[in-house]
């Protein structure tokens, strides 16, 4: 069976190489690099068995990008902690979403109306909300999205992309990106916030798509990984208003 392998970082700038992969099924480490083939030196190796290949990678790619943990503990927090970290950040606060599915909007009015093929009343959505969004957009702080879309879209999906409305009037900044364009970027199918680049809370759903935690993600190297997904889906993803039109002008 193909292993589901994880990108975790390269000490290398320019040709990618040395680079440091994890299995995320198994947890093990593939690394890719300089072979060491110089004779004297291989007869220095203990335990150098048929079939493998050494490789000479730098200290620092195994301190940066290593695991740091035999077993990683995960950080979870409570909605109400993870509710107030949208008031404490500094600058920006940014999004992907991946999901087909959400369940906690199909309890709303708004989906209803959707649904029901009415005009969405917006303006009355989540009040507090709202007006949360707009004090803090009016700090300076900045919030963005990014929603992954299938084709065709599902239903969820396209309650969000009217959705986006409400989130632009309140200050937010929303582009979408088509699941084969993920999917293409290697971009994680996780849902996930990342806070001033240094933080993220990754957030958990169960099998019927509830968000039952959250996880925040502290560590260097692996902030790194999602902010680094978040660069490739910004630079590929548009703005909601011509993702939507261009879907109008497919279904005509």
């Amino acid at each position: 069976m193909t292993r589901r392998l994880r990108f975790n970082g390269t000490g290398s700038g320019v040709n990618g190489c040395p680079s440091l992969h994890e299995d995320l099924d198994t947890g093990e480490i593939i690394i890719h690099g300089p072979a060491l083939t110089d004779p004297g030196d291989l007869a220095q190796l203990r335990h150098l068995n048929e079939g493998e290949v050494p490789i000479v990678v730098p200290r620092e790619l195994l301190v940066d990008f290593g695991p740091k943990e035999v077993v990683r503990e995960p950080d979870i927090i409570g909605l109400e902690e993870f509710d107030r970290l949208f008031t404490r950040f500094e600058h920006t606060a940014w999004r992907l979403e991946t999901r087909r599915r959400y369940a906690s909007d199909e309890l709303t009015d708004t989906y209803a109306q959707f649904m029901r093929g009415e005009p969405v009343d917006w303006e009355g959505a989540d009040a507090d909300w709202c007006a949360e969004r707009r004090e803090q957009v009016a700090l300076g702080k900045r919030f963005e999205r990014v929603r992954v879309v299938d084709e065709p879209p599902t239903s969820g999906q396209l309650y969000l992309l009217d959705n986006a409305r409400r989130n632009s009037a309140v200050g937010e900044v929303i582009h979408n990106l088509r699941r084969g364009d993920a999917d293409r970027l290697g971009l994680p199918a996780e849902d996930f916030w990342i806070f001033d680049s240094r933080l993220v809370a990754l957030l958990n759903f169960d099998d019927t798509d509830h968000l039952f935690s959250v996880e925040l993600v502290t560590e260097p190297a692996a902030v790194v990984r999602y902010v680094r997904a978040r660069d490739a889906a910004l630079h590929h993803a548009v703005p909601y208003e011509e993702f939507a039109a261009r879907l109008t002008a497919k279904e005509d």
